[in-house]
Formats: C-alpha cells, structure tokens, sequence
C-alpha cells in the first residue's frame, strides 16, 4: 500500500472499521469469508493477514482456530486490530514483509493490491507474498473490478456529477482512478489481468472467485443481508456462479486464489 497523506487523511475518518461490518458491505464480507473457508488449509493453520484493516478478517479467523498475525501501513488500523483478543498486529507493507521465509501457511492480501496503481508494485507484493508462504501454501487476494466504479457511481446516483463520473471512465479505461471523495489513487483489475500477475509473481494456476455478483447492485440487497434465511440463499447463489467467467467483471470484488508451487 502506497501510503500517502491523502490515504493517512482518509483512513484517519476511522471509516475503514465499519465498512464490511454495516450495509450492503456484508455481502463482500461474507462472501470473502465464504470463499477462503473453502481455499484455505485448514486450522490451525499460520495466516498472514497483509493489509488486513482493523482486523474484520481476522477475528473471525481466530474464532475458526487460525493463528494470525494482521500487518497493515496505517498505525490507527494497528491500534484498533491490537485490541482483538489473540490478535498479533504490527505496521508493515506488502512490498517489503518483515516475515521469514516460508513462515505462514496462508497469506491474504486482501486490501493492498487495490492501492498499488504501479503493476511492479503490485508483482512486487505478490512475490513477497509467495516469499511468506510455505511451499504448497495458499496465496489470496482481493481486487477491485475494473467497471466497478461505473457500476457503482450509476448505481449510488453520483454518476451525475461529471467529477465522478470522469474518474469512473477512468478507471474503466485503464484501471488508474483518482477518486474525488477519498483523494487517493487506486487500482482496478480487469478480471483476466489478475491471473496474470499471479503466474509472473511465481503463482500460476490462480483460480478465481467473483464476490457479489450483481446482487451488490440490487436496491433490496440490505434486505436480503438483514434476514438470516434470505442471507443463505444469496449467499448460494452467488456461490452457484461464483466462477463463471462471463459474470466475474460484474462483482465489485474479485478473490484470487493459488498455492505455492512445491
């Protein structure tokens, strides 16, 4: 993560805490949680949660018998995942792990490669993460879709202000978005581009998860998320699809998943 004064100012707003926690954010919580539960080794296992916030991920983790340990740039995200019970939390960055070698059985980078607009930064925090992990181990990471913003700001009504809607083209053009109300640059994969720089950082045969489907886009989806039984059955839904290639571009989020040769 690349962190700037305008990505210290947005994340200082403490917003980060509550976003996967609250509204429409639960489905990519969720199905994140979902996804990894299948991929994952199983506990107890060594995780390497990079870029992992204030711990969201990471307690439930700890609850399913992982031992974790959460490294992230922003010091206010440490302090608060610091306070998880069981939960080791330092200030680190995905380009340049403080881990050994082959130390984790698991490495998650599920916020990173989103702040990393430069593709050598990105490969660069892939191959650390391919350092950190056991031969055999698991690899994953989030992305952002490439349309996502178009989808989104249509989707939110800010489509109409040509501020908006000038940095969703971009990003849809080339992945690069300067988003007028955070005041940081970011980084929007096209779905086939992950792959990609998985198998040049050392992880081939990466295999791919769309998180929300179009169900994000849905102006009942807090409804769906509210009720437990409704809940279950997008939750299968999604998970029906979750791989076919024609659907990936429309998630907000993509998982990608491989292990470490050897």
């Amino acid at each position: 993560m690349t962190v700037t004064r305008e990505v210290l100012a947005y994340y200082a707003q403490d917003l980060e805490h509550d976003r996967l926690r609250e509204g429409r954010g639960r489905l990519e919580f969720w199905r994140t949680q979902d996804v990894l539960r299948r991929t994952l080794p199983p506990a107890p296992a060594r995780v390497l949660d990079v870029g992992g916030g204030t711990g969201v991920h990471a307690e439930w983790l700890l609850a399913d018998g992982y031992e974790v340990e959460l490294l992230d740039p922003v010091p206010l995200h440490v302090e608060r995942a610091a306070t998880v019970p069981g939960l080791r939390a330092r200030v680190g960055d995905a380009r340049r792990l403080p881990v050994p070698d082959g130390g984790a059985d698991a490495v998650l980078l599920l916020g990173p490669l989103y702040h990393l607009a430069d593709r050598a930064d990105r490969l660069r925090a892939l191959g650390e993460a391919r350092r950190a992990v056991r031969p055999g181990g698991v690899v994953a990471a989030a992305t952002n879709n490439r349309y996502a913003a178009v989808l989104d700001t249509v989707n939110l009504g800010t489509y109409l202000e040509e501020r908006q809607r000038e940095a969703a083209r971009a990003a849809a053009a080339d992945g690069v978005m300067l988003s007028p109300r955070r005041g940081f640059t970011a980084y929007f994969h096209h779905p086939d581009e992950v792959a990609a720089e998985f198998a040049e950082a050392g992880l081939p045969g990466a295999a791919r998860y769309g998180l929300e489907g179009t169900f994000w886009l849905h102006g009942d989806v807090d409804d769906w998320l509210d009720d437990p039984h409704r809940r279950a059955l997008l939750l299968d839904a999604q998970r029906s699809m979750e791989s076919e290639p024609s659907l990936l571009g429309a998630s907000g989020h993509l998982l990608t998943v491989a292990h470490r040769p050897g």
